[in-house]
């Protein structure tokens, strides 16, 4: 069971986010990607590193060690921006965060660039499993800023680290268990800049259906300013 929504949210006009996902016998891989750039660069970019990522896991998952596949597959879509943003000028500095989550037999791998995030759930409780790229969670790291200065800091929105935006990217791979948690949640920063975990957990706990609990989410940041475009993923992490 999967539950999906992208909504472009109430202040913007265009979705830059996107989000797939594909189930095989062998694997399971989900991906959301939220775009930055200017005109329609960053829908680009997001289209292009979500959909190379599963076409990639796709074709290599027998050929290459399991242990590299979502870290290579992440390589090559910034390497495939990085070119295509040299061949346009209107698409100068366009790039995408990504945050994916490939589920094998054996292990579950969640991959992180820039502020999209994973979140998971486990027995009523929820936990980040990313770590953000962003301005402010340095500020946060280096204790020059709290959690709580951090929900409305001005600059919030910058990153530190990008799809598209160099040759080469560095990827945040975090291994799990194949049974640590329940349930996954794949998101943009549209939803976690306008919902705490907790408001989130609540819905996810109330809902047994991701497609109603996905919904909810989606229109609850909106609720709260819906000042970014929303994409939530819901899934279990059974193989």
């Amino acid at each position: 069971m999967v539950g999906l929504v992208s909504d472009v949210g109430l202040k913007r006009t265009l979705n830059e986010d996107f989000t797939i996902y594909l189930e095989k016998e062998d694997f399971k891989i989900y991906v959301v990607a939220d775009g930055m750039g200017g005109h329609n660069a960053g829908e680009v970019a997001s289209k292009m590193a979500a959909e190379q990522i599963v076409k990639y896991v796709e074709e290599k998952f027998f050929s290459i060690t399991k242990e590299e596949l979502i870290e290579s597959a992440i390589q090559k879509s910034n390497e495939l921006i990085f070119e295509y943003s040299k061949t346009n000028q209107a698409l100068n500095g366009m790039g995408t965060t990504v945050t994916a989550c490939l589920i094998t037999k054996d292990f579950i791998h969640i991959a992180n660039v820039g502020d999209s995030s994973c979140l998971a759930v486990k027995d009523g409780k929820i936990t980040k499993i990313t770590k953000d790229h962003s301005l402010v969670q340095e500020l946060i790291d280096s204790g020059s800023i709290t959690e709580e200065d951090a929900i409305n800091h001005p600059k919030k929105n910058i990153i530190t680290r990008a799809l598209g935006t160099g040759r080469k990217v560095d990827v945040d791979i975090f291994p799990l268990k194949s049974n640590q948690y329940d349930l996954y949640i794949l998101c943009s920063d549209g939803l976690t800049n306008e919902l705490t975990n907790e408001e989130i957990l609540s819905i996810i706990n109330e809902e047994n259906d991701y497609n109603n609990a996905a919904n909810r989410l989606v229109n609850l940041a909106k609720e709260k300013g819906g000042r970014d475009n929303i994409t939530v993923l819901l899934f279990g992490g059974e193989m």
